[in-house]
């Protein structure tokens, strides 16, 4: 064990020995244990040393001490924390999906390569430009042969897939863990804060749907956008298949795929390493997680982006305004959350069952409506549509189907609820009723906890004096 723990534990104990119960001797108590668990912080970087100190620290035979140091350093090591244990350590233990800092350096390090080798060797293929932008341009003489009225307009601009795109996904997984964790530490948090929300689990579900309208929001204006420039433009679905495969896609297309399936991906890690609280439904929402990957990376490697844009428009709208509706309900302004809620009611219906119905009833109908001549397996050629082809795409927007239809029962019960005075999702009950009582036990228990917090990304170790 580092010497150096040894003398910080002793020096907690120390400090707790000569405090006198009063409110200016318990704020140089605080100062004391603070800058003493910011030693321990320096020399303990794993859990078997933070094991250690708290041993130390029983061995003086103060509990509330140990337990404290323990807590701390658990929650330094722990996956939840913002704490930055280094770049490289923060790498191989996933960390930096959670510490703004790290993800930060390593969107840095691929901005700052790539703007050295652009000033430096310009005339060199660089080799961080697949990270950051889209990669596969289409020659202008192909896309005029496959779209001879670009000519007239001039709109030449296409691309298609290849290997490089998966350099742009690890990318753009970074930068949204970045943008998620800074916006919920630094923006949403401190606004919880000022709201005067105390229950901590509530004010992390409040930074979460926060973050939540401003991806939905972004992106679901971002997909009516794309999907306008589409002749599948609100679903008029037999366009789904016209012209198959459309596998020449413009670039705001190819752009908002890439984010989408990055986006995807960087929740699929959070829910695993649930760096979330789990709900109720932390099994549904990990099975709809997976069935949207398999969507997004079947529908683009077999060039079916046009049925996968309208997929995501169908998702993504509904999803703001449940974001906004439970957002709303975290600030206690119910009456208004309730009218939002029934509002999103029928947006949800509208888009998440009619017309994702819609979109599997094309599947299933309209598929033959494919060109004769690409139904064979010629992936060089980009045809994969087999018949059998049909049940695979067929199979997980079933699925997703089902999924929407579960939240679909558990949303008119809320409802039901809301109407009745009562509003608060049902996969989040019992969370903040569990988390006060714990509260006012430790309390009842010790007068004068010390409790571990976190804010702004710091560490910070406080004392709490009751009354």
């Amino acid at each position: 064990m580092s010497p150096l723990v040894v003398v910080a534990a002793e020096g907690v104990v120390l400090a707790l020995m000569r405090v006198a119960v009063g409110e200016e001797a318990a704020s140089r108590w605080a100062e004391a244990v603070e800058e003493a668990m910011l030693e321990v912080v320096v020399g303990a970087q794993h859990s078997l040393q933070a094991e250690a100190a708290a041993v130390a620290v029983l061995s003086h035979r103060h509990h509330q001490a140990a337990v404290v140091v323990a807590e701390w350093l658990a929650l330094l090591t722990s996956g939840s924390s913002q704490c930055s244990l280094g770049l490289f350590k923060d790498l191989y233990t996933m960390r930096w999906m959670t510490t703004p800092s790290s993800s930060l350096k390593i969107a840095l390090v691929f901005i700052i390569g790539y703007t050295n080798w652009r000033l430096v060797t310009p005339h060199v293929r660089n080799p961080f430009e697949p990270f950051l932008f889209l990669s596969h341009r289409v020659p202008v003489a192909q896309v005029l042969m496959a779209e001879p009225k670009a000519a007239l307009t001039g709109d030449t601009v296409r691309y298609q897939k290849g290997y490089f795109d998966l350099c742009f996904l690890a990318f753009y997984i970074v930068v949204f863990s970045f943008i998620r964790q800074t916006t919920t530490i630094y923006l949403f948090r401190p606004f919880a804060e000022w709201w005067g929300i105390k229950n901590e689990t509530k004010r992390e579900r409040l930074t979460e749907q926060c973050y939540a309208i401003l991806y939905w929001g972004t992106f679901g204006a971002l997909g009516t956008y794309v999907m306008s420039h589409q002749e599948s433009w609100w679903f008029n679905l037999e366009h789904l298949w016209l012209k198959y495969p459309h596998w020449q896609m413009r670039g705001e297309l190819k752009l908002y795929y890439l984010l989408q399936f990055s986006y995807w991906l960087q929740q699929a890690l959070v829910m695993i390493l649930k760096l979330e609280k789990p709900r109720k439904d932390y099994y549904e929402l990990i099975a709809h997680h997976l069935v949207t990957l398999w969507l997004i990376g079947w529908s683009y490697l077999i060039n079916l982006t046009m049925i996968g844009t309208t997929v995501f428009v169908c998702m993504d709208i509904p999803d703001t305004f449940l974001a906004l509706s439970k957002v709303l309900n975290y600030l206690a302004l119910d009456k208004l959350a309730t009218v939002v809620f029934a509002g999103f009611m029928f947006i949800w219906t509208y888009f998440r069952i009619y017309l994702s119905s819609v979109t599997l009833w094309s599947v299933w109908s309209q598929f033959d409506l494919i060109p004769a001549h690409t139904r064979e397996w010629n992936p060089e050629k980009g045809w994969w549509l087999v018949p059998w082809m049909k049940y695979q795409i067929f199979a997980p927007l079933f699925l997703l189907l089902l999924l929407n239809l579960f939240w679909y029962y558990l949303m008119w019960r809320i409802l039901f609820r809301a109407v009745r005075g009562h509003v608060a999702d049902e996969r989040e009950e019992g969370e903040y009723d569990e988390e006060e009582e714990e509260a006012k036990r430790k309390t009842e228990e010790d007068p004068y906890p010390l409790h571990i917090s976190k804010r702004s990304g710091i560490c910070r170790l406080a004392l709490v004096t009751k009354g």
